[in-house]
């Protein structure tokens, strides 16, 4: 369990370190199942990095596929902890997403918020972000601090599939983060396997810094939801698409696709 000073923190800052949260034999349940989905990837599967350079992919929904992360999702600490950082009664699970970056591959992630690619509304949406590998702080993703708490939202946009800008007046354009770096306070850590980072949903982050490793880079990152979220229409990029849930907008998001995981 973590403290009131942690859920505080999270509350204030949308993004916080959770050190050892995850003990140590989830982790080697969760590198097999992600070294099992590694080899084995499912339909949801990205490639995101360019001709010719090593390398980096993402892929969704491994709980569907691999017993180890669906363990996880449901027997481990993590929907407990999720639950307490949001102040909610009942969690349920929304997606989860694997990301892979070969060694010598860039870390480069154009600076966005999660939210506006989700077809939900609600404040109490928390993402678990886990390193399989020890990273340095300028391996990992940093987060604008106190973001979250600006009322803005920004325009979604999925370049890579050729999809215009949102025609929805909750939109405005994305700042130029990196010209404004003076006027932001930037959360980042170096992690170690165990380690959680939990962002809020309106958390703007990003890494712009190009910054390459020498060895493999796995984590795993888990979308969870809480009593106040409800499925909503949006038009324009979905990312990750999941059809056939069979919700319409103001249902609570709760089904076969997106389970309640806490309590159990």
């Amino acid at each position: 369990m973590i403290s009131d000073a942690d859920v505080a923190r999270y509350e204030e800052d949308g993004a916080i370190c959770l050190r050892g949260a995850v003990p140590g034999e989830w982790i080697e349940r969760l590198r097999a199942g992600i070294d099992a989905a590694i080899a084995n990837p499912g339909p949801m599967k990205r490639i995101t990095s360019k001709l010719g350079e090593p390398i980096s992919f993402l892929d969704s929904q491994l709980w569907q596929r691999h017993d180890d992360c669906r363990a996880f999702i449901f027997e481990s600490p993590a929907p407990a902890l999720a639950a307490q950082l949001m102040k909610s009664r009942e969690v349920v699970l929304y997606h989860d997403r694997l990301q892979v970056r070969e060694a010598g591959a860039a870390e480069r992630t154009f600076w966005h918020h999660d939210q506006p690619y989700y077809p939900i509304d609600g404040r109490q949406v928390v993402s678990f972000w886990l390193p399989l590998d020890a990273l340095s702080r300028e391996l990992c993703i940093e987060y604008v601090c106190g973001s979250h708490r600006w009322g803005r939202w920004f325009q979604p946009t999925l370049a890579h599939r050729g999809e215009a800008q949102v025609d929805d007046p909750r939109f405005e354009p994305m700042p130029d983060i990196e010209a404004e770096r003076g006027r932001h306070e930037f959360l980042a850590w170096d992690v170690e396997p165990g380690d959680v980072v939990a962002y809020h949903a309106l958390t703007l982050h990003g890494a712009t810094r190009g910054a390459t490793s020498q060895h493999r880079r796995r984590t795993w990152e888990i979308r969870w939801c809480g009593d106040d979220v409800r499925y909503a229409q949006r038009v324009g990029p979905i990312s990750p698409r999941l059809d056939g849930h069979g919700l319409v907008p103001g249902d609570p998001l709760r089904c076969a696709m997106f389970p309640k995981v806490w309590p159990r």
